[in-house]
Parts: structure tokens; sequence; C-alpha cells
């Protein structure tokens, strides 16, 4: 009797741990992220867990250089996580055409994105979207609030009281107007080209004409950004030809430069590398016209799948559902100030610079950069011959409307508008 008891008593203790171990999953992240270790297990983590017991979930970043490689190993090899951080566009893509991540198009969470911003993780039709939007780098000008007081100018908001401001800080002679070179040559054109342009050839509706085949780069909405920058060349100080970008943004945190052309993720390391030497503040790129509708350059960086093997589906939806939410983006967003949440519902963000550039998607049109949906898949590299172009253009080597026939030349030879 003492041993039937005994045994009773074990069956129903191992009953109780495999009802325990059935309940508890353990999901796994694989990232390219792997500065946002802490963050991931001090902030994001926890508050999910806090609101789904039973799940738990592991971070298990790798270099961002092997990612790529990495991944691929992995997901071949079966011993991949169950959420897959997706790089934006043909990267996860590819991933998504070879069934290694799943198709997420019905959950209910990708109601909370606009198609602008599920267009990096979307098929090319836009029927499928493969991975949920965790957040976007917009562009515009970071400036030294001192430097503007002492020379006595405000943010433009013009293009001619962009140039009335470069032109009054190149008089002063206390700054170098503006911090860029043209050395590295991806700085031209992202901080340059792409910043500015989507003023020009109206965000989105340019874009997709490109795409269609109902407008081409030498049409004027595409000549007129790199017009516009040709008359950087005066501002950007003496040998910018062989400055880097590192050089470029030493010479604006040591208060050598008024104003950078910048990207959103400079605000967490300028932060750091300014500290109290000197408030920075924030300018969207100016419109051509006053009155003009204003665009902004809304990139999309960052997003979570689903690994196609996961044995773990239901719960890695779970997931993938709460980074859908306004609990996840205002987490991530003030965790990682300048990347900024994709969802449509407003997010507060704590940092007084990212909160800046975040307003602008309340009265300007987001966009993403014009060659990475599509139009670089083919040789010559529309993204790279973009970089070259711009500098070509702020060096003076190449008029703007010799880059433009050039750029579109080369997309001709490989490029078939849809329906065409």
């Amino acid at each position: 009797m003492h041993i039937g008891l005994k045994g009773l008593l074990l069956g129903t203790t191992l009953l109780a741990g495999s009802a325990a171990s059935a309940q508890d999953v353990t999901l796994t992240i694989e990232s390219w992220r792997n500065d946002d270790l802490a963050i991931w297990q001090e902030k994001i983590i926890p508050a999910f867990e806090a609101s789904h017991p039973g799940v738990k979930v592991a971070f298990a970043p790798s270099a961002p250089t092997e990612y790529n490689a990495v991944l691929n190993s992995k997901l071949d090899a079966g011993s991949a996580g169950d959420l897959i951080t997706c790089r934006p566009f043909d990267a996860s893509l590819e991933l998504f055409n070879k069934g290694k991540i799943a198709d997420l198009t019905s959950l209910t969470a990708m109601a909370n994105f606009s198609d602008v911003a599920k267009a990096a993780w979307s098929t090319d039709d836009g029927t499928k979207t493969f991975c949920v939007p965790m957040a976007s780098v917009i562009h515009g000008f970071i400036y030294n609030k001192a430097a503007f007081t002492e020379v006595g100018v405000e943010p433009p908001k013009t293009e001619a009281e962009f140039f009335a401001v470069l032109e009054k800080i190149k008089e002063n002679g206390s700054y170098i107007p503006m911090a860029m070179g043209t050395n590295d040559q991806w700085e031209a054109a992202t901080m340059g080209y792409q910043n500015i342009g989507p003023n020009y050839w109206k965000g989105e509706e340019g874009r997709l004409a490109l795409l269609n085949g109902t407008q081409k780069l030498t049409d004027e909405g595409w000549v007129a950004p790199f017009r516009e920058l040709a008359k950087w060349r005066d501002y950007l100080g003496d040998g910018f030809e062989a400055q880097t970008y590192p050089d470029s943004q030493n010479l604006f945190t040591l208060g050598r430069a008024a104003i950078y052309p910048a990207g959103s993720w400079e605000i967490s390391p300028f932060r750091t590398q300014i500290a109290d030497a000197f408030e920075m503040g924030a300018f969207p790129p100016p419109v051509p016209a006053e009155g003009d509708k204003c665009y902004i350059s809304d990139h999309p960086d960052i997003a979570l799948g689903l690994n196609a093997a996961s044995k773990n589906a239901d719960a890695a939806k779970q997931f993938l559902e709460w980074v859908g939410t306004a609990e996840f983006a205002t987490i991530y967003g003030n965790a990682l100030p300048g990347f900024f949440p994709l969802q449509k519902e407003t997010v507060k963000i704590d940092d007084p610079l990212a909160q800046e550039f975040l307003s602008w998607r309340e009265t300007c049109a987001s966009t993403i950069r014009s060659t990475y949906q599509i139009l670089s898949r083919g040789t010559p590299n529309l993204e790279n011959e973009t970089w070259n172009a711009a500098a070509n253009v702020i060096r003076g080597t190449e008029t703007a409307e010799a880059a433009a026939k050039r750029l579109q030349e080369g997309l001709e030879t490989w490029f078939k508008p849809a329906g065409q």
C-alpha cells in the first residue's frame, strides 16, 4: 500500500511537471542588433512576459556583418530561432520566396501599419507581408542651436531660406556652414539626394511613378535635387572632397560646423559625444517654395518575421501581434531614440530631438528611399550609381542633367517598368 501511494505521488508529480513544461514555451529571436541586447533583456522582454505567462523570450543576436550568412546557414540547417529580425527589402523578400519565413499578412497587427511602412517587407505587388515593421529612420538636418543664435539665423523652411542661412553662416566665418563630404559617396546620396529629393519628386507619387514607367530619372522632379546639391559645394568647407563620413560627424560634434545633413540614427551617439557642449535642434528638408507640401524620407529599417519551420508558431505569433502594439512601440522608440516606431498610432518619444524628427510625420508625407525597392536588383545598381552621381554633382565633375541621364540609361539596360 505504501509503495502504491509513493508511485501514485511520483506519477502525479511527473504529470504536473509535463503540464508545466508544455505550457512554458521559449522563443528565440535572431538579430544583427547585438548592441541592443541589454535593451531587450531589461526592457522589451520583461514587458512581454509580464502579460503573456507561459511564453519566455530569448534574444540571441549575431555580429551585424555576419548576420545574413549566419542566419541563412541556420535556416538551411533547421537550427534558426523562432523569430527572425528582418532587414528591409530584397534580403527578406528572398527568404520569403524561398519559404524560410512565413506569410504574416493575416496578423491582426498588420492593420496598425500603412502600406508605406509595410513596403519594405511585402511582395512586389503588395499583396503579402512577411515581417512586422518595427522601426524606421528619418532624414533631415541637425543643427547647433548656439551657432544659429550667434550668427542670428532661424531654421529655414524653404530652399531660398536654406541657402540664405548657409550664406550668412559662411559670411560670419566662425563655423563651416554644413558638414558633409564626398569621399565615401554614400553620404552624398543618403544624406544629400535622398534627404532633399522627396520634396521634388513628391515622395511616394514620384517613387511609384518610376516603378510603373510614367516618370524617368531625367524628369525635372529627379534632376532638381541634383541641381540643389551642386549649390551645396560652396558651403561644405575646404577639403570636403577628401572628407569621410566620420570626419563629417566629428566636425559637427566638435562644434566646428553649424549644420549636419542627418539620419536620425545619429541622435544617440551625437548626444554622447557632444554632452553639454551645445544643444542640438533639427529641421526637415526645406521645401522648394513657400506653401509647397513637405515630404520626408521615413525609411523602414528593421522588422520581425516568423521562421516558417518554427515549432512554436502560435506563441511566436502572440509575440508578433504584441510587436504591432503601441506598448511595444513606446518601449522600443524610447530605448533607441532615432529609431522610430512605424505604427499608425502616435507614440510619445521622451528624447526632445528624436521627438522633433518624429513630429514631422504630422505635417509631411512619408516616403522611402527611391532606389531601395526593385530598382537596385540589376547591374548597374541604381543605389550605388546614385552614390557616385551625387558625389560627382557636389564636386562639380558632373552636371545634374548628365548625372540623371546616366542613371536613367543605366536603369533602362535591365529594368522594365510594371505593365510595359
